[in-house]
């Protein structure tokens, strides 16, 4: 059995939220009204995971884990609104140690829970499996990141990578470490919701040498910019008369997950030399991307998984390990020092 708490100040949400999982026969379940009921839970019935609301009375949900963080380490799951704010407040929790989120489709009082009835189970389930993961107070910036980098013409070569549960958090780690001059445009495929990734890519760009832009309209790919996928759609690249391009397109029912990892880098196949192709796999739940990553190796191009010791979930470098498809594996804390070393080659 999965000890689960679920915490939420609506005796609707607690109600429904409960009910999904208690259809799936394998989940012990105790209620949380606030925070403060919250972090005593938490010590009570020791869960192996929580559900956690944002905005509660008494003690609010960041609040709450920041307490629960400090006095017994758990599994976390987000439970948000699709706003800015909810982004902001998200993305704050996973910084505190949150494992992953979930958007209410309905907002504060959702009577739609159906709608993420499946992706909220499976969620709460690598949850429970999953590290938990605390982010430093303040993000290692390079020295030379005082001075935003302009963009300039990129070279004939591209950094692409996939992320999904604890991409967030892993993703301050990894991108403030590229340095102004880097040599690449690098897009990221990240699995997250339409309202939440221009938030993403402006909390990014303040923690980055390199500017951080969501690819939200079709855009020529320049070095010295990080472009983040636009969530609740999907991504590729194109090339047009001698120029790389970055294309928002609408979800593609064929694939599982969106932005689309797999996709991204099959056509990445398509308009780039693979040897001058570094795909970087990071943590995650599932399996997207690595078929693609695994043939961009085959072809020549370098691949990195992003080791077990550091993932939140070793899902997505785990599939691509697997398959015989990463050049190396590495903490999240060594990957940039690796694709560094390869461009200055």
């Amino acid at each position: 059995m999965i000890k689960l708490l679920i915490v939420d100040d609506s005796a609707l949400m607690r109600r429904q939220l409960s009910s999904v999982f208690e259809e799936q026969g394998d989940f012990e379940i105790r209620l949380a009204r606030n925070g403060k009921e919250a972090v005593e839970e938490n010590m009570r019935f020791q869960p192996d995971v929580v559900t956690l609301d944002i905005n509660m009375p008494e003690m609010d949900g960041l609040t709450a884990l920041s307490t629960m963080m400090a006095q017994r380490k758990v599994p976390v799951v987000m439970v948000s609104s699709l706003t800015e704010q909810g982004a902001l407040a998200t993305f704050e929790a996973l910084a505190l140690g949150a494992v992953d989120y979930i958007a209410k489709p309905g907002g504060t009082i959702s009577l739609s829970i159906d709608a993420i009835n499946k992706e909220l189970v499976s969620k709460v389930r690598a949850a429970a499996k999953a590290r938990v993961k605390i982010s430093r107070v303040a993000p290692i910036i390079p020295a030379r990141a005082i001075v935003k980098a302009e963009p300039h013409a990129a070279s004939n070569g591209i950094v692409i990578i996939g992320v999904s549960t604890g991409g967030p958090r892993t993703l301050e780690e990894v991108l403030p470490l590229f340095p102004s001059d880097f040599p690449y445009p690098v897009v990221v495929a990240q699995h997250m919701p339409n309202s939440f990734t221009a938030p993403f890519a402006a909390r990014m760009d303040k923690l980055c040498a390199l500017r951080v832009i969501e690819a939200s309209h079709p855009m020529q790919l320049e070095a010295g910019v990080i472009y983040i996928g636009k969530g609740g759609a999907d991504m590729t690249v194109s090339q047009r008369d001698g120029k790389a391009r970055v294309m928002p397109r609408p979800e593609n029912s064929d694939f599982a997950w969106h932005p689309s990892v797999e996709l991204l880098g099959r056509s990445v196949l398509d308009h780039y030399d693979a040897t001058k192709v570094i795909a970087v796999m990071l943590t995650g739940m599932g399996y997207d991307g690595a078929d693609a990553f695994t043939e961009i190796k085959k072809r020549g191009g370098k691949t990195i998984a992003e080791s077990k010791e550091s993932c939140v979930v070793f899902g997505m470098p785990a599939e691509l390990i697997s398959r015989n498809g990463a050049s190396v594996t590495l903490p999240a804390t060594r990957i940039t020092r690796q694709v560094l070393a390869w461009t200055n080659n």
